[in-house]
This record gives C-alpha cells, structure tokens and sequence, in this order.
C-alpha cells in the first residue's frame, strides 16, 4: 500500500484512445515527472476531479499527446491519489507511456490491485469488489444486471441485516449473563427463536438461488446430443446464428465437440455440438465419441435430440440411459417431415418435451422457453441479492448451520451460553463473507482472480 502502482487499464488492443491508471501516495508526483500540461501548471496544483491536457515526455524527447485527469483521496476508486493517463491507444505507445510512468517511480501493478486497494481502503466491501469482476465478465443482459446489483451493495446489506439481528441477539444474551446485578431483562425464547428463524430464512433462500444464479453469471453449459444425422449441427448453427458445424447427409460428419457461446433472451449458453453417440469402429469417431461423453458428464443442460421422422431405436433407448440425472430437454427434430417416432415413449423419461424443425427454423421459441423453465431461471429476479460464487455460498453455508445449532440448543433447553456461542459463530461466518473479518490468504485468493488494471 506505500507503493505507487501503475497499469494499463483498457484492453491491450488498437483502439481511439488507451487508459493507464496510476494509484498511490505519489501518483501525482510520479505523473508530474513526465506530463507536461500546455498550461505550465503541474498536475499537483489540480485539485480532484480535474484534467490537463499535455504531452508525454521521455526525459526531453516528446512521447505523445495526452490528457491527464486527477482524483484526490480519498475520493477516488482506490481511495488513494490517482491519475488517469489518456493517451492515442495504439499498442506501441500504450506500453511506451506506461514504461515512461514506471520509469519515473511507479511499479507495476499486480492483478485486481486497484480494486483490492479499494476493498483495503473501506471503499468497497469484498462482495462488491466480487462483482466488479463479474461485471467484466459478464455476456448477457443478466449476468450484467446481477453483478451491478452485488456492485451497488445489495448482497452487503442482505447480509448486513442478518449479521446485524444476530450480534444484538449476542450482546443481550451476553449482557443479561455478565452483568445480572443491572437488572436487564432475559431474553425471551420466542423472540430469540423468532430471529434465528428470520436469519436462516434468508441464508436458505439466499442458498437456493446459488445454482440459479450461478448459471446466469458464468453461463450455461450445454450439450446437444443424438444419433448420427439426427440435426445436432442444424440446431447448432441454428442457435449459434452462422454456420459453426458442417452439415451433411452423411452420419457421422460431425468427429469432434464444436462450442460456441450464443445468447438467448440475455441468458449466456455456452453451446457444444457432439459427434453422434453411437459404437463404431471408425478410431476418429471413437474419439470424438468419447469427447461427447465427457461433455455430457459436466454438462449443466442437456438438449437430447430425436428424429420425428424415424421410428424410436436402440440408439435412441442408449441415449436416454446416459441421461439420467441430468437436466435435459427432449427436442424432437425435423417436424416437417413425415412423422415415424412414437412420442409416447418420451415422457417418462422427460419433464420438457419440444418439437422443432431446425430446418425450417420452427419451434426455437417453446426451446428457448423450455430451457428457462426447466432450469427455474424464469423465476430468479437478477435485481435481487445474490450469492456469487464459491468462497461466498460456503460462507453462508457455514452460518446457516451455525444459526441451526443455535434454535437447536435453545428448543432443547440447553443454556443460553450454548445460543450465544453457535450465534456468533455464525455471525463470524457472516464476517467472513463480507469481507469484513477475513484473512490475507482468501483476500489474495479473490483478487488473483482479476485482470491487471482494475
């Protein structure tokens, strides 16, 4: 945190213009050394929220022209001095204004550095530090407008509130133990157990929207499967919008896994067309064969393809017993031709069933419907607060089970030093996911995460 750090923050690529970001107690005077305003004044003289336009000197020799814009702390987004270089973004220049900064006092800044000075600063808390990733990450509409939520503190205040229930819970009791000569009231059990409920209520919902929201953040893996010549690439190129995967008459065309990721109702599916499931004695095919299979065993949607126009097979019967547990919806292709497959087979085996012609490109809609129904994504609110990722699920975990101990010793008739202890364990839970009480290695572990510039 004493060091003066200094990154490109735009992406390298050619483009209008590019951003190196300098952060740190001589951020300015680091700038000052090798940005000469037009103006004469130097960049210490700006108060916050000012620019100067100017030239990017290398010792006397002019580098480029550029606009330098000031914060001062801590009214910044690291809360420290910044200045903000806006020079031609060309990749050669980029990088020659950066090794200019570093030369005159700056180093190099590591990755998520920026944001991880804002989180050790108090201007973000570790949720919304999260979701600035997120946000950067982010294909869709509403993975988008999830990580804008966690941004603008949502999950933070969810949690707060919990935290907040649960250490006044604490403090009573422990007050009520500690001090009997001042008098104050007991804790009444329905009260207490009135608010542990209320916490684990929101840790459970909080928890059951995991999986949900995991899908709208990093997308949905999905695999399209069938026997050979049954339309998987015609329904690939078909939700991918261009041609990905070469489509014969010949079954078997398609030997290895082709992934795309296409967006659909500002739902991220990361799409991956097969090779046909099916014995052969072809060694590339086989290959390509085993590929699928794997696919299909870390897949989050299954979309199982059925010709209409052929009677059901055996191939057809082994694909269905590949499927079990997975979240699969049973698409019956090629509609426009004459139907030969008996869709009374199907049911059992599957809670969506839709008929399409990717041919025709009929019935993409009742598929797109389908997938957000069967998935429960329809329901999921991205406004609402929302767990992100791992580090945070296990956390509310953690507290859910302490908030569980808790009502548990206290329906049992164990002593209030038993609550108290599983309460604020589970408030160290919550501490922990907020970032508020946590240790250097899981701030490290967060921010290795996230690109070099922000």
């Amino acid at each position: 945190m004493e060091k003066t750090i200094a990154a490109i923050a735009t992406p390298h690529a050619v483009g209008g213009i590019a951003v190196i970001r300098v952060s740190g107690p001589d951020a300015i005077a680091v700038c000052d050394r090798c940005f000469q305003a037009v103006s004469g004044r130097p960049l210490s003289v700006l108060s916050g929220y000012h620019a100067a336009y100017g030239t990017v000197m290398d010792g006397r020799d002019p580098v480029d022209e550029a606009v330098a814009l000031v914060y001062r702390a801590p009214k910044s987004y690291t809360g420290e001095d910044v200045v903000e270089i806006s020079c031609h973004g060309g990749i050669y220049i980029t990088q020659e204004v950066l090794r200019i900064i570093l030369r005159s006092g700056a180093v190099p800044a590591a990755a998520g550095e920026f944001t991880k000075r804002a989180f050790l600063n108090g201007r973000l808390s570790l949720t919304q530090a999260e979701a600035v990733m997120d946000l950067i990450a982010s294909q869709g509409q509403q993975s988008a407008r999830a990580a804008v939520t966690a941004m603008q503190g949502a999950l933070y205040r969810q949690i707060s509130d919990v935290k907040d229930s649960l250490v006044a819970v604490c403090g009573h009791l422990s007050a009520w133990a500690d001090y009997p000569e001042e008098e104050i009231p007991a804790v009444g059990q329905e009260s207490l157990l009135q608010t542990l409920s209320a916490a684990e209520s929101t840790l459970e919902k909080l928890l059951r929207q995991f999986d949900s929201g995991r899908l709208v953040r990093s997308g949905i893996r999905t695999v399209i499967v069938g026997k050979p010549n049954v339309g998987k690439s015609t329904l690939m190129n078909l939700l991918s919008g261009c041609q990905k995967s070469i489509v014969t008459e010949i079954a078997g065309t398609t030997r290895d896994v082709i992934e795309e990721t296409v967006q659909i109702d500002g739902l991220i599916l990361n799409l991956a067309d097969t090779a046909g499931m099916r014995e052969t004695e072809d060694p590339v095919e086989q290959a390509g064969v085993a590929l699928s299979a794997r696919k299909l065993e870390q897949a989050d949607l299954v979309l199982a393809l059925f010709d209409s126009s052929l009677p059901f097979s055996a191939e057809d019967e082994q694909l269905i017993g590949r499927l079990e547990g997975k979240k699969t919806i049973a698409v019956i292709n090629k509609t426009d031709l004459v139907q030969r497959l008996d869709e009374r087979l199907l049911p059992p085996y599957f809670d969506q069933i839709v008929r399409i012609s990717a041919k025709q490109e009929t019935g993409v809609k009742d598929l797109h419907n389908a997938i957000t129904h069967l998935l429960k994504i329809s329901d999921l609110d991205p406004n609402a607060p929302m767990l992100a990722n791992e580090r945070q699920r296990r956390a509310a975990v953690t507290a859910r089970q302490y908030i569980a101990e808790a009502k548990d010793a206290l329906v049992s008739g164990m002593t209030l030093d038993a609550v108290t202890i599983s309460a604020e364990s589970a408030v160290e839970a919550l501490l922990e996911l907020t970032g508020e009480r946590v240790t250097d290695a899981v701030v490290d572990e967060v921010f290795s995460h996230f690109c070099v510039g922000k």
